[in-house]
């Protein structure tokens, strides 16, 4: 009975009387070799592969707000104006700006804000403004179109 005990002792887990098997054979004579097979099991092969970033990867592209956490304000009519075509005074779009979805939206309120409480005018850009450095080429957008 007591080398039964023993036995059961060396090659049986709490995981095996739950329910679930362990990975380890159950011939082993003594716990000295099941001790030498789990250090020996969790050294790293040299053969295995490493993981590492993909130098393929495009850097994620940011708008040029986020990039520098600028929120747009219907104050800021310096800013806003960069958005606003000087010939037509509409609103260039997200192809041509390249700013994300969200702080499209933004601008495109504050805008029509700024228009509304005449900060701004509605059909052309103001003249003080027409010599800004520019944040994108309206002439070259970042998502051409179709045609």
């Amino acid at each position: 009975m007591f080398k039964l005990t023993r036995i059961l002792a060396r090659n049986v887990t709490v995981a095996n009387l739950t329910g679930t098997r362990s990975m380890r054979p159950r011939l082993y004579a003594n716990a000295a070799a099941l001790n030498e097979e789990e250090q020996t099991s969790t050294a790293p092969n040299p053969d295995e592969p490493i993981d590492i970033a993909n130098p393929y990867e495009k850097d994620r592209q940011l708008c040029i707000l986020c990039k520098h956490n600028v929120t747009p304000h219907y104050k800021n009519v310096k800013l806003l104006s960069q958005f606003q075509s000087p010939y037509t005074g509409r609103i260039y779009g997200r192809h041509i700006t390249g700013l994300c979805k969200r702080k499209q939206e933004d601008v495109e309120k504050a805008i029509l804000r700024a228009q509304h409480c005449l900060m701004m005018p509605g059909y052309h850009k103001d003249l003080d403004f027409l010599h800004d450095p520019k944040l994108f080429d309206p002439e070259k957008p970042v998502r051409p179109h179709k045609y």
